[in-house]
């Protein structure tokens, strides 16, 4: 289990321009969720793996860059390129 540091998601989500009901759409999680996962709405602080890829992946980030608790730098705000699979892999 992770901890999703609530202030760099929401620093990546708004560097991003997504709202969160287009981060809950693109990531397949609530807005609910979302709100909690940003500390809007307390919760447990302990993730899982699944949440932290579905999130970096809507947020096109490496998954530590949500976790990690050392300050964001301009390089955490770089977009990492998505695997994209197609029906002849």
């Amino acid at each position: 289990m992770f901890t999703i540091q609530p202030k760099r998601l929401t620093e990546i989500r708004k560097a991003r321009g997504v709202g969160r009901p287009r981060l809950a759409k693109l990531s397949g999680l609530t807005e609910r969720q979302i709100a909690r996962l940003e500390g809007a709405i307390p919760s447990k602080g302990i993730h899982t793996e699944d949440t932290i890829l579905r999130l970096a992946s809507a947020l096109q980030v490496r998954p530590e860059t949500l976790t990690s608790t050392e300050a964001l730098t301009s390089e955490d705000f770089l977009v990492v390129p998505q695997s994209r699979c197609c029906s002849r892999c």
